[in-house]
């Protein structure tokens, strides 16, 4: 779980690389972008991030193909995968982070509450990781934006 320093490390990181990194948020509906907005010269850096709580704007924005989304569903790895690629290229950034899963209360997409995918895209790669978190709604959604800063911050920390 990410502590407060977080989002200010991950700003402190991108600057120092001079890296620019976008967000594509489903169930944190801009959480991680407020988080790294709230750090002071953060425009240095973040050129953005989408709100794409729905598929069709998951499709049409961020480039995530429709078959995926008709037979796999919102909560996938791949939607992730390419919901932080597309942010990436949309945005045009060096790094891109989405958040995709069932919040609650009640699964969704055949996904139970609490199953989250969150991704991280470079020019190099991109990775994906699934999180079953517990709680209430709003639990899930907070665990959900502290995972992603922790993995932008790691992505970042590893990246050439």
């Amino acid at each position: 779980m990410a502590d407060a320093g977080t989002a200010a490390a991950v700003v402190g990181a991108a600057q120092t690389a001079g890296l620019t990194l976008a967000t594509a948020e489903s169930l944190t509906a801009g959480m991680v972008a407020a988080e790294l907005g709230a750090v002071p010269g953060v425009s240095a850096v973040l050129a953005g991030g989408i709100i794409a709580y729905s598929n069709s704007v998951k499709k049409k924005v961020l480039g995530v193909d429709g078959d995926l989304l008709a037979t796999a569903g919102s909560v996938d790895a791949g939607v992730a995968r390419q919901m932080a690629e597309g942010a990436r290229r949309v945005l045009e950034t060096d790094l891109g982070v989405s958040t995709t899963g069932a919040a609650g209360p009640e699964p969704h997409d055949g996904k139970a509450v609490g199953c989250v995918f969150i991704a991280v895209a470079s020019r190099e790669e991109t990775f994906v990781r699934e999180f079953l978190f517990s709680g209430d709604r709003t639990a899930i959604r907070r665990q959900a934006c502290d995972e992603a800063l922790v993995l932008l911050a790691r992505a970042l920390a590893e990246h050439p």
